[in-house]
């Protein structure tokens, strides 16, 4: 009778300590996870920042408001250097600088090509324009929030910090377009609409 009794205790001891090894290997195996989901992401936002750069030098010739195409043009220097921080954020990670399709990113962009090619030269292609732009900045700043997040939770300070320099560039293209659009563009759009339709 002891002897079971030694035994059941031994049986409960183990089982005991079963569960919170396994917890230990779920937290682990969740760490590991988001880490791929990291690196995944950056490689995503790697392909919009460089896809980006081909699209603005586009967008800025087709624009016709000096305002605005200083605005892009200037955007265009931003993007090109957090293209670079990028490859930075890769490498103190210890991963190579790889670029994977964005497929939003390159909808994105077709979207905006659309726009170009659909309407007519001034003021209403301008505000279709800053539209597109803006879409794309909201995309980017959702996903340079994410990745902040990400590398927040991993301990990867260094990275989160270049990744928040450039959220808050993000943010500030935004701001600056909405003012490009406010101050002129979009009632200009609505005056050269409004004669169309008293010519009609």
């Amino acid at each position: 009778m002891k002897t079971t009794k030694s035994t059941t205790a031994s049986t409960k001891t183990k089982s005991a300590k079963t569960p919170s090894k396994s917890k230990g290997n779920t937290k682990s195996s969740a760490a590991e996870g988001l880490r791929e989901l990291f690196v995944d992401s950056l490689k995503d936002i790697y392909w919009a920042e460089k896809a980006l750069t081909k699209a603005l030098p586009k967008m800025a010739k087709k624009a016709t408001s000096e305002n605005l195409v200083n605005t892009i043009n200037d955007h265009l220097t931003v993007t090109e250097e957090q293209v670079a921080r990028l490859e930075e954020v890769f490498e103190l990670i210890g991963e190579k600088a790889t670029a994977k399709k964005c497929d939003a990113m390159e909808g994105l962009i077709k979207e905006g090509e659309s726009i170009m090619t659909e309407t007519a030269e001034g003021a209403v292609r301008d505000a279709g324009i800053i539209a597109a732009s803006q879409k794309i900045e909201h995309y980017e700043i959702a996903s340079y929030g994410t990745l902040a997040a990400y590398a927040q939770t991993l301990g990867e300070d260094e990275a989160l910090a270049l990744l928040q320099q450039t959220l808050e560039e993000e943010k500030e293209a935004d701001t600056l377009l909405t003012e490009v659009a406010y101050n002129n563009i979009n009632f200009e759009a609505a005056s050269d609409e409004d004669l169309e339709n008293e010519e009609e």
